[in-house]
């Protein structure tokens, strides 16, 4: 039995949705022989510095139908050592992350820019109860500061509590406010604890 395995993608993405890309159907629909595609190889190993995986491309060589590919190894693996460049590879559809082609619905990519979070939110399971737009800090910065509005004014004063993340890393943890996300700087929203809902506060500025 080879030491290797394929992971399930379409699993990982359904579990990380805002942070794992995944290329849809109809992106890897339009991939012909000749072209790469990525894959994940997990792999059972001794070595305590070993990753769990490693990411890998493959030459397309036949497109079986049915989501159903086979073709060669573009890579030299650094870790696994049963698998070669060059050797032959079944997959399908779900194992596939990466693709030669644009992808217009690419989620990861849209909330990729950061955000300030509370560990409260991030590590601790609190839903976000409150959240606000500044002028954002550089490009990178998507201005939000998120909190799950039970966090102290000595808790907030303490850096170690707040962590800068992507949109993306938050979104995993509560998505009940990705709706908002496009509204501009000086917006500010509290959940409203009998509704659920999101309530738009005046602007703070």
């Amino acid at each position: 039995m080879p030491s290797w395995r394929l992971a399930d993608a379409d699993a990982i993405a359904a579990e990380h949705k805002y942070t794992f890309y995944k290329p849809s159907l109809a992106v890897i629909d339009r991939v012909v022989p000749g072209e790469i595609v990525k894959l994940i190889f997990r792999f059972d190993s001794d070595d305590p510095e070993a990753p769990a995986a490693e990411r890998m491309w493959v030459i397309v060589d036949e497109v079986r139908g049915a989501g159903r590919f086979r073709g060669r190894l573009d890579n030299e693996p650094r870790y696994i050592r049963d698998l070669k460049l060059g050797d032959p590879v079944e997959f399908e559809a779900c194992h596939v992350i990466s693709t030669e082609h644009d992808d217009p619905d690419n989620i990861v990519e849209r909330y990729i820019k950061r955000c300030f979070v509370t560990k409260r939110v991030l590590n601790e399971g609190k839903r976000v109860g409150y959240l606000y737009r500044e002028e954002p800090e550089d490009e990178r910065d998507s201005g939000w500061r998120i909190t799950s509005n039970t966090e102290s004014d000595a808790y907030l004063d303490d850096a170690g509590n707040v962590a800068c993340v992507s949109l993306g890393a938050v979104l995993n943890c509560d998505d009940a406010f990705v709706h908002l996300l496009d509204a501009p700087t000086g917006s500010a929203f509290v959940r409203d604890e009998g509704t659920r809902e999101f309530v738009p506060l005046q602007d703070e500025d």
